[in-house]
């Protein structure tokens, strides 16, 4: 993790279904086919996501794309 991320505000589901205005199951479903931002799991049954990946997606939904990974 950065330093820049260390910093970064983490939005929980209740704030992100409110922000893009889809639902929970249709937000999953995005995450599995790469086109919504992944999450972090901070603990068992606790995830979050940065906000700048959500502010991100909302600016740009049918272009967003899931960064590559380098192998």
């Amino acid at each position: 993790m950065t330093a820049n991320r260390r910093r970064e505000s983490l939005l929980r589901l209740a704030e992100v279904t409110g922000r893009t205005g889809l639902s929970r199951t249709t937000i999953y479903n995005r995450m599995k086919v790469g086109t919504f931002p992944a999450a972090l799991r901070i603990s068992a049954g606790l995830i979050a996501w940065y906000e700048s990946d959500i502010d991100a997606w909302v600016a740009d939904p049918m272009g967003w794309r899931a960064p590559a990974i380098a192998a």
